[in-house]
């Protein structure tokens, strides 16, 4: 038998991360899969708080694992923002808005507090919070980082959120800037998904559900 987990986001990025990190022998389904579940509200003062928020609101909605994220840019010439309110720190994201016109505008505002701040002060980490819950309880919680400066210009296409201006010094490159295999060997997200397999395959194996 497989289980079937909820990915508590519709980021398709997001998904195609945990997809490749994680492997087979799960159904994956996201939060497009249920149009009908009203949205959990992030209103946490930590990453850890809201993914927890996130995966035990989501699982106790459809009564399937939930696994949850939240993730965001921390820099330090800013006093940790944007922090938990990454995404939406040039203002709420409406439903249905288009992602990538918001990203623009939180990079915008993140390059224009730190016009004039020189390299040296522009240090930065991407943080990841992961949490699997059932409707019953915490399953499996991981965190990951990423160290970084910030760019004082975006550069690259690829990926989404803050990658454009998120330079890791010791690829030379932007996030951006990466396949998505390199990305993934290097991300904060790709980092939490690393601790979270093994303790994931563990469980499944004693809930009965052996990966393939």
């Amino acid at each position: 038998m497989i289980q079937t987990i909820l990915v508590a986001t519709t980021n398709p990025g997001k998904v195609r991360e945990l997809r490749a990190l994680l492997g087979g022998g799960v159904e994956w389904k996201t939060l497009t899969d249920f149009p009908q579940v009203a949205e959990v509200k992030e209103d946490g003062t930590t990453f850890a708080e809201n993914a927890c928020k996130k995966a035990t609101g989501y699982a106790h909605a459809t009564g399937l694992w939930t696994l949850a994220d939240d993730s965001g840019l921390v820099v330090d010439a800013l006093g940790g923002a944007p922090g938990v309110n990454s995404a939406r720190f040039s203002g709420e994201r409406p439903r249905g808005a288009d992602r990538k016109i918001i990203d623009r505008r939180n990079m915008g505002k993140v390059l224009s507090l730190l016009k004039g701040v020189p390299a040296d002060k522009r240090t930065a980490r991407f943080v990841c919070c992961l949490c699997l819950a059932s409707p019953e309880r915490i399953l499996i919680e991981t965190q990951g980082t990423v160290e970084g400066v910030i760019k004082t210009e975006p550069a690259g296409t690829g990926g989404f959120g803050y990658d454009p201006i998120f330079f890791v010094p010791s690829l030379g490159r932007t996030v951006a800037q990466l396949e998505d295999d390199q990305k993934n060997a290097v991300s904060h997200r790709g980092n939490a998904i690393r601790k979270l397999k093994p303790l994931l395959d563990n469980l499944l194996s004693t809930q009965g559900h052996p990966r393939r």
